[in-house]
């Protein structure tokens, strides 16, 4: 759609904060309150309309996408979203190791093992690694760990653990995104291990690098938006 408006501004809100369009307050696609929880994300929402030019373009805009998510698909279904993002430890990406090559099977281990050694001490949820594509069962406690880290989180954390975790293929590579222990292009090579590795021997086509692009937006944007979420340092007032 054409841009209708003048300029995007903060809007104080009871609750938070909101984004104001030439004084008209956005609301989601549902028409509901598009109110955040912190200052630093609606800036960076004002900031994602202010710089759509002659036509709004929402995929240009994943900040106010992932707000919207929150606040439409994740607080009312929050249950369903919840168990949709727990399911992936079941069939964790870094759980399935190649059986060959070499090289290969290495650099699994090299770059997913800490991050299973991470989730054991983080979560207490050890997960069992198998060679091949065959399913393997995951401990029933793990998967109960995972469900309960999944769950305390609130549905803004969520909208972005639930983009970081589908992107990744890989819960325990997104937990680590919003814990800060990776940041979002260790989230995409980690999760992209094995096919950057093919590439390396085969080449890449356009659609590949154009799917890949994608996933490394997706992850960019869920990174950002977790960022954006965590509290501002305050000043400390020396007496």
């Amino acid at each position: 759609m054409k841009r209708f408006y003048q300029h995007a501004a903060i809007l104080p809100t009871g609750e938070g904060h909101g984004v104001a369009l030439d004084d008209r307050p956005i609301k989601t696609p549902a028409k509901r309150e598009l109110t955040l929880p912190t200052i630093a994300l609606a800036v960076a929402i004002a900031t994602e309309w202010n710089t759509q030019a002659g036509e709004v373009r929402p995929a240009e805009m994943p900040l106010t996408q992932l707000a919207n998510t929150a606040i439409d698909r994740v607080r009312p279904q929050r249950a369903l979203v919840v168990r949709q993002i727990a399911d992936y430890a079941k069939t964790d990406l870094v759980c399935y190791r190649a059986v060959r090559p070499r090289e290969l099977t290495a650099r699994q281990h090299e770059v997913w093992q800490p991050l299973l050694d991470w989730a054991v001490l983080r979560y207490d949820a050890p997960l069992d690694i198998t060679a091949g594509v065959i399913p393997v069962a995951q401990p029933a406690a793990s998967l109960r760990a995972f469900a309960a880290a999944v769950a305390a989180q609130d549905d803004f954390t969520l909208a972005a653990l639930h983009l970081a975790t589908a992107a990744c293929g890989s819960l325990v590579i997104a937990l680590a995104l919003v814990d800060g222990r990776l940041d979002a292009g260790s989230a995409f090579a980690a999760s992209q291990l094995d096919e950057s590795f093919q590439i390396e021997t085969w080449g890449e086509d356009c659609e590949q690098a154009q799917r890949r692009r994608g996933l490394a937006a997706d992850i960019a944007a869920a990174s950002q938006f977790l960022s954006l979420l965590r509290p501002e340092p305050r000043l400390r007032v020396r007496s």
